[in-house]
């Protein structure tokens, strides 16, 4: 729930259980394939800005930053131990999840990331093991953003930040508010800094696999746009979003098709 460095990387790896994006029409930036023909998306108003920054993300810091950094952790640090790690990161979300789900009418959610919370910081020793989910309380991930959209917030601007990878001005807007609850808003820098680090090298380890999912699309910038926007959907329909339309079809247009063509 927190913005961790390349959240990019989190967003594809959940991209996997949310469903996949088509690949994009286009050959380069902003031309159709087939005509040449301008196509702007109304969603990034700042395209222009965005590919760059995502090419920095990308090409420079995780070519040269994270990726290594992650191979030397899952090197150094065994497997147990950092899931042990990353539960205890998590752990710390579950109070806005409570808050959130309170927010959007979701007194079952609030009730899990409650129960969550207590049972995982007592038992599960500070969160570092997760015996909520083992009681069959799973995990139900509410954020501010998700609570804004519930509201008839809009995304905004689709923004590519530096190191923090893609989000909106409503998706940006949540994880500032998200950060001010309890316990979050309690921790010193160190701290702060290191529950970040643990979701960005944690996330981009849980991408290694399917790396080749980003290298093999035609647009990486348009793929990994189409994979947040999904996967915002899917977290903010709870894993059930609506699908879209059937398109209509004129049946006389058809039989007169149909009919020329015979």
């Amino acid at each position: 729930m927190c913005s961790v460095p390349l959240k990019s990387c989190l967003v594809l790896a959940a991209l996997l259980l949310a469903g996949c994006a088509s690949k994009p029409a286009a050959t380069q930036p902003g031309a159709t394939a087939s005509t040449g023909a301008q196509y702007t998306d109304s969603r990034d108003p700042l395209e222009t800005i965005n590919r760059p920054l995502w090419d920095f993300n990308y090409d420079i810091l995780d070519k040269y930053l994270l990726r290594p950094a992650t191979v030397g952790y899952m090197t150094v640090v065994p497997k147990p131990a950092r899931k042990g790690l990353v539960n205890a990161a998590n752990n710390l979300s579950e109070p806005a999840s409570f808050l959130n789900g309170t927010l959007q009418a979701k007194p079952d959610s609030a009730a899990i990331s409650a129960g969550r919370f207590l049972v995982n910081s007592t038992l599960g020793l500070f969160g570092l093991f997760d015996v909520a989910t083992k009681i069959g309380l799973v995990q139900r991930e509410e954020d501010f953003s998700q609570t804004l959209a519930v509201w008839g917030v809009g995304d905004g601007p689709f923004l590519m930040l530096p190191a923090l990878g893609p989000s909106t001005v409503r998706g940006t807007t949540g994880g500032v508010v998200d950060n001010l609850y309890f316990p979050l808003a309690l921790l010193n820098t160190p701290l702060t800094l290191t529950r970040a680090a643990i979701g960005a090298l944690d996330a981009r380890e849980q991408l290694m696999s399917m790396e080749n999912l980003l290298e093999e699309s035609l647009d990486p910038y348009a793929f990994v746009k189409e994979s947040y926007f999904q996967r915002q959907q899917f977290k903010i329909y709870d894993g059930n979003p609506p699908k879209a339309p059937e398109p209509e079809v004129d049946e006389a247009a058809l039989d007169d098709l149909l009919d020329d063509l015979e």
